[in-house]
């Protein structure tokens, strides 16, 4: 995107790597996903497009920013707020997508005075993968530090060369629908978007730190916020289960749940992406109507 511009901001001592763009009034906070960083695309462009000033840190220990802030929720959330405050943004809509979810709802619960709206896309609201599972397990291992460029390097030549034959075997950890199920629920540019994603996609030591973090969320941080908050995920989500939309939505006061028939996990992409970012752009732009 030709106006994202990209710094880094010293913090505490420690460093903050984030793009910046659009130039409205009102800004938004995007926490990205696992294996992304301040370079993300999705709702990123949509949100510069109609009107907002958009702010994208990567997350402690992806990108350039220093893993040592991510110790806890509360440290990570500190040096968000000093980059709001070194910025000269008083308030913003927070808008925290999957992994990126307990970082969003800590900054929503105990900066009450700083968040006007929280957003949650397909967003982890409660503890994830655990130790007791295979996938945690698994993920321990091929994206590790030492290990994940050589995963991701090989998932992107892969993809690059056989792009459809990629997403179908990519598909069951997206979305609990079978190919043809799901076929009927993408657009044309899906698979190109998801190639286009794993070649972008590092983790750093940033997914680490996000497994470590997803049991710090607790009911109370949910019971705590106080902002209108919209909660969309997929009813296919194979990613994040449905059991963390609704967790959230029982417990967040002031909060309204769309549940989404997309394909998965990705609600960027498909034939419901549209509609995803309209219901997006009005909860932030029409204050009446964000109370539930």
């Amino acid at each position: 995107m030709k106006t994202r511009r990209v710094h880094t901001y010293g913090s505490g001592g420690h460093s903050i790597e984030y793009s910046i763009a659009g130039s409205g009034q009102e800004s938004v906070l995007l926490l990205h996903g696992g294996h992304s960083n301040c370079y993300e695309t999705f709702s990123f462009g949509t949100l510069v497009e109609k009107g907002f000033t958009v702010v994208l840190p990567s997350r402690p220990g992806y990108g350039k920013t220093s893993k040592e802030i991510g110790g806890s929720l509360a440290e990570a959330g500190a040096h968000y707020i000093d980059l709001l405050n070194h910025l000269g943004i008083e308030k913003v809509h927070v808008l925290a997508v999957s992994a990126g979810g307990p970082s969003g709802i800590h900054l929503a619960a105990k900066y009450p005075d700083r968040v006007e709206t929280l957003v949650l896309q397909s967003a982890v609201t409660k503890e994830w993968l655990g130790p007791e599972d295979a996938l945690y397990r698994i993920s321990r291992i091929i994206f590790h530090p030492r290990v994940e460029k050589v995963t991701w390097k090989l998932l992107s030549t892969f993809n690059n060369i056989f792009p459809n034959f990629v997403y179908r075997r990519m598909l069951p950890s997206f979305s609990t629908l079978s190919y043809e199920e799901a076929a009927g629920k993408m657009s044309e540019g899906d698979v190109e978007a998801v190639r286009k994603m794993n070649a972008r996609q590092s983790s750093g030591e940033g997914f680490l730190i996000d497994l470590s973090q997803t049991g710090q969320i607790t009911e109370q941080y949910l019971q705590d916020i106080s902002c209108p908050t919209l909660i969309i995920h997929s009813r296919n989500d194979a990613s994040v289960p449905t059991d963390h939309p609704l967790h959230a939505h029982e417990n967040i006061p002031d909060s309204r749940l769309i549940m989404t028939d997309s394909w998965g996990h990705l609600i960027w992409l498909g034939k419901h992406a549209e509609e995803i970012d309209e219901a997006v752009v009005k909860f932030l732009k029409h204050p009446s109507e964000r109370r539930v």
